[in-house]
This record gives C-alpha cells, structure tokens and sequence, in this order.
C-alpha cells in the first residue's frame, strides 16, 4: 500500500482556538474545523486572528469538503473569512442541524449565500473523494456536537472536536460510547483528541447540576440579576430560564449574537421559552427588580460586549445600580482573566453583588478532564495518538495520558501547527517540510497581515502618543521660511509637551539649518533628519519615545 495520509494542523496546536486541521489523502483534502481566535491586547485595532489558510489558497481546487464539529467560534468563526477568500461555489460545507444553522447565519451576514451547506446527522456517510466521512455524537456546551470520523483504505481518523462525557446531559442525549467502542473494535488508525483539560483531574460536572445552583443563587438575590455566558451555550441559557421561571421571573436577552443564538436554538427545539416570559431591553423599567433576569453576553470582558458597557455604564438600555446581582457562568478563556477581572471590579464599584464559579457552582467546562480522555483512549484504542486543542503544555499532558493506558510512546505525536503528520504503510513520522501556518488578521472588513512594523507603531502610538511636526522651506536653498508647526496627540505629560514647543521649534529651525548649509535638498533625508533629532531631544527630556511624523513643505 503506498499511499500516504496526512494530517496537516493549521491552527488549535500550542494554542486554545483558531481550530482548522486538513486531512489529505491521493492529493485530496478535507479541511475539519474553520475557527478564529480573539486577539491579545497587544494586537492594537486588530478585530480577529484567523488561522493562516495559505495551503488552502493553493489548494482549494483540491478541497473536497469543510466539515465543522460545533457551532463554537474557535471552530466555526472563520468560515465565511475562509470560502470568500477561497471561492464559495464548489466547496461544500457539513455539519449537523444547529451547527449548520449557525454557519448559515454568518455566511448571510457576509452575503455569502451561494455556499453549499449540507445537514448531516450522525448515522449518515458523506463521500468525498478517497475519505468517507461520519459524525459520532458528542456532549459538549453547545448542543450538536459531533466528532469527525474520516474512513480511508488505510484505516480511520477520528478527530474529536470538543467533547465531554457527560452522563446526564441538559437535552438527555450522552455521547455515542457504543459507537466509538465499535470505531475502537474495528481498529482506529488515528486519534486526534481534544487536550483542553488534560491538565484537570478527574470528571468534569454535569452540566445539568449547574441548574439547581443557579437557581439557589437566584432564590438568594434580592433585586434583578443579570447573568453572563457564552452566547452559544444554548443549555446553559435553557436553565437560567428554567430558574428564572421557578422564581416567576421575566427574562430578557441582552446582546447581539445572545438574542441571535437562542433564536436559532428556538427555531430548532433546543431552547423552549413559556409563552410571556420574553420581555425587551427597553421593557425592563416595566418591571420591578426582583421579577427580572437578564442574559447577557461579555462572559469573557469583551471590550463592545454588552455587560463590559454596563459595567462602564455605557449601555444605552440597561443601567445597573447598586442592588443587581451579575452571575458569571463562565471562566475566563486562559488570556481574557485581566479583562474579566477589570470588568468585576467596575461592577463592584458600581454596588453589584458578583457571583462567579468561586463563589458558587455556577458553571462547568464542556471539555473533559483527565479521567474522561483516558475513556476515550481506552474506548478507542487508537494506533497513533495525536493530542491537539490545547497549548503545548496541555499536549504533552495529553501525550502523557496516551502512553500511561498503553499507546507506545514512539506512536505518540506532540505536534505543532503547519507540522504534518504522514501515515503510511510502513507506520507513521513528521514530514520533513513545514507548511506555512500562523495567523492572518481581520482589521475592520479587510483580512490581511498587518506587519509587525505596524503593529509596533500602533503599540507606540497607545503608549507614548505622536508629535506631527510641518516645516516649510524655501525651494532655492532650503532655509526655514516660517515658523514649524507642532501638533500632538496622545503625548503623556501635556503640560511639559506644552513648556517644550518653543524648543521644539527651536530644533526644527536648527535641524534645517544645518541641513542648508549641507546642501541637502531631498525630502525624505530632511524628513529623516528632522524624525532622528525631534525624536532624540524629545526622549532627552520627557523619557518617552512618540512617534513623530516629520512634513517638508517646499514654497
């Protein structure tokens, strides 16, 4: 047998998001998972990181279908960024019912709405091209769930997507264990497992003994109560309106993507909502405090998101006031505590009792813990193993598992993205070559890779500010022919910035002097001359280093 399967990671390895992993068998290609990530602070005036797809580019001829595991961000996000940049007649897109769904909405928002979207359910076979693609049912926080079983001649890859076995489920549907009992009996080839919470003892909780706390947290709190998640966890919102309804509470959705996900959850009966019970933002002061409950988003201190608005007291329809309990049923993404946190504190000052997982079991992970990738491993017994989802930490922790049930360590692949994975004949190893990978980021409408130029220049300009700086010379020999104009923007130390003007210009007049008599006539040295000495006086005496912006006016 000579062909070969590749397992090409282009983004989840040595990361938590941007999930897109190509499968490629007879120079045929299946790409799993299209996810995007949110940006760090440090990505200044950057929307969205999206994974690099430049091997897709090159490839998209070649693509037989993109399959997505859920309908998450960090697995579904990027998908309209991907099929515009890709062309969206001839790529199909599968996933289950909510998942698909949720692509739909996305695409239409793009204006996407050539794109080829099929419903699948598990039980059912896809062809496409060497691979015969099926959907296992998993648990995880967004109903749907599915992991990607890809059938070749030369065995199957399971890639898990996000999942946890979770007992007793909210929709009371557990994973399909007997169907990956039966991929493991038939002998799986590889598995390519979801790490989050490899580094978490034990079982995870179900998600369904979070609703009785809720509602203990609900029967506590005196005046209204606004409570935080994910806007996809359409379970989690089902018992906060579960406990809202125990307490003859009204709710109300608060939030673009919340108000937009739990109408695709009710259109679909994952969400059912009593007859009355909705009420809108601008309804609230109807009621009195004790008989509402807002869902909101801003789980993770988004900057725009609606509780950080509130939390500034910025949100144009809901006003918090001392009283309002806020429930955090959610943990911090590894990356956001900061912004989660500045958020609590806002909250505090403005007189709100904050109740978050340290204070109650208010919510619980959609990823399994140790004890649960071990089920997996044991259920599956795997040939290879390759951990993903997860930074590097979290993968070999994973790894570790593997080899502790009894997968040999040499068939065991710590990975990284752009790092394929070749499986052959005569076993398995890493390709020699790297594929490019890394991250490609969204600024306003347009998808690109901004430099690191000007991701450093922006970082100068939040920091230290900008000094604008218009000088006007004569043509014939290049003498100051009126006074340099400064202007700054964003400088720390305004006052002293203002006692510098005059020295400043002083600068200016000396710098083009000394220029003059140099007979330096061109404008872009003059520029770099003048951008050299403002820069270095500037720094002398204020210590800080603002970009300066030079102008040459010739007359």
């Amino acid at each position: 047998m000579s062909a070969t399967l590749r397992v090409l990671p282009l983004g989840g390895l040595g990361e938590i998001g941007k999930n897109m992993t190509v499968l490629e068998l007879e120079d045929r290609l299946i790409v799993v998972d299209v996810g995007l990530r949110f940006p760090t602070a440090d990505m200044m005036g950057i929307d969205l990181v999206l994974p690099d797809f430049s091997y897709l580019r090159e490839r998209a001829d070649d693509i037989e279908a993109i399959v997505v595991t859920h309908g998450h961000e960090d697995h579904l996000g990027a998908l309209p960024w991907v099929l515009r940049e890709l062309g969206t007649g001839e790529i199909p897109v599968f996933g289950r019912k909510l998942t698909m769904a949720m692509a739909r909405s996305k695409l239409d928002e793009h204006r996407l709405r050539d794109v080829r979207v099929e419903e699948v359910e598990p039980g059912e076979r896809i062809d496409a091209g060497p691979f015969e693609l099926e959907l296992v049912h998993m648990t995880h926080s967004i109903p749907d769930a599915a992991a990607v079983a890809a059938h070749t001649e030369l065995g199957t890859v399971l890639v898990t997507g996000d999942y946890r076995f979770d007992q007793t489920p909210v929709d009371g549907r557990p994973a399909d264990i007997a169907r990956l009992a039966e991929l493991g009996r038939e002998g799986l080839l590889l598995l390519y497992g979801d790490s989050t919470n490899a580094d978490r003892p034990g079982v995870a909780t179900s998600e369904s003994d979070v609703g009785p706390h809720i509602e203990q947290v609900f029967a506590r709190a005196p005046g209204r109560i606004v409570v935080t998640s994910f806007a996809s966890n359409i379970h989690r919102v089902q018992q906060v309106v579960h406990a809202a309804a125990a307490l003859d509470r009204k709710v109300c959705l608060v939030g673009r993507s919340m108000r937009k996900n739990v109408n695709i959850g009710r259109s679909l009966g994952h969400i059912d909502l009593p007859e009355g019970m909705l009420v809108q933002p601008r309804e609230l002061d109807d009621f009195p405090d004790e008989r509402v409950v807002v869902i909101s988003t801003g789980s993770q201190g988004e900057p725009l998101s609606a509780l950080r608005r509130m939390a500034y007291r910025d949100h144009p329809q809901v006003a918090l006031h001392e009283g309002d309990t806020v429930v955090f049923s959610a943990t911090p993404i590894p990356g956001n505590e900061r912004a989660v946190n500045d958020t609590i504190d806002r909250l505090y000052h403005i007189g709100c009792d904050v109740v978050t997982t340290r204070d109650a079991p208010v919510h619980t992970s959609g990823h399994g813990h140790r004890e649960e990738l071990k089920l997996m491993l044991n259920l599956l017994r795997p040939r290879y193993v390759m951990p993903a989802h997860g930074d590097f930490k979290r993968i070999h922790l994973h790894a570790q598992l593997a080899e502790r049930v009894g997968v040999p360590a040499g068939h065991v692949f710590r990975g990284e993205n752009g790092l394929p994975l070749e499986i052959g004949g005569n076993g398995a190893r890493f390709a020699d070559r790297r594929e490019q990978s890394g991250m490609i980021f969204v600024d306003g409408v347009d998808i690109g890779d901004p430099t690191d130029v000007a991701l450093r220049d922006r970082r100068m300009l939040s920091a230290d500010g900008i000094f604008v700086v218009v000088a006007t010379i004569s043509e014939q020999d290049g003498s100051s022919v009126a006074e340099p104009e400064v202007i700054f923007r964003g400088v720390p130390f305004t006052k002293e910035a203002n006692e510098l003007l005059g020295d400043l210009r002083a600068t200016v007049e000396a710098s083009l002097a000394r220029a003059a008599s140099e007979e330096i006539r061109a404008i872009d040295l003059l520029q770099q001359i003048l951008h050299d000495d403002l820069g270095a006086f500037v720094y002398e005496r204020l210590r800080r280093r603002p970009m300066v912006l030079p102008v040459v006016v010739e007359v």
